[in-house]
């Protein structure tokens, strides 16, 4: 047959696949500011706030996350997802935020450039 071999078409699929998976993923940061008595009010929502955030790592939406430190004023927690709708979504169901703890978040788009899983090479 004139048809491609499967290597060829294996090949094919494999650049399509590269391809569709960088225009989907992007990354986004979401930003907390936190209220002044952060540390000594976050005990009691902790472990709920890890498993939100432990769930959404298994997911593959959450990459790296954690609280700013020194002093302990904002976190910082990175996505990768097709918009930032996964990092908005984890805001609003975030203990840490439905408890009042979270005062203010934002969510920003990062062109990612160098490193593991960068969206634009």
């Amino acid at each position: 047959s004139m048809g491609l071999s499967q290597n060829r078409q294996a090949q094919i699929f494999s650049v399509a696949t590269a391809l569709s998976t960088s225009l989907l993923t992007m990354h986004c940061i979401l930003f907390y500011d936190v209220r002044a008595d952060y540390v000594e009010k976050r005990g009691q929502f902790r472990e709920l706030h890890l498993k939100h955030a432990r769930a959404a790592y298994e997911r593959g939406e959450l990459l790296l996350g954690g609280a700013l430190a020194d002093p302990i004023d904002g976190a910082m927690l990175i996505f990768r997802g097709d918009s930032p709708a996964v990092a908005e979504a984890f805001a609003q169901t975030d203990p840490y935020v439905t408890n009042g703890l979270v005062t203010k978040w934002r969510v920003r788009k990062w062109t990612t450039v160098i490193g593991d899983g960068a969206a634009v090479s």
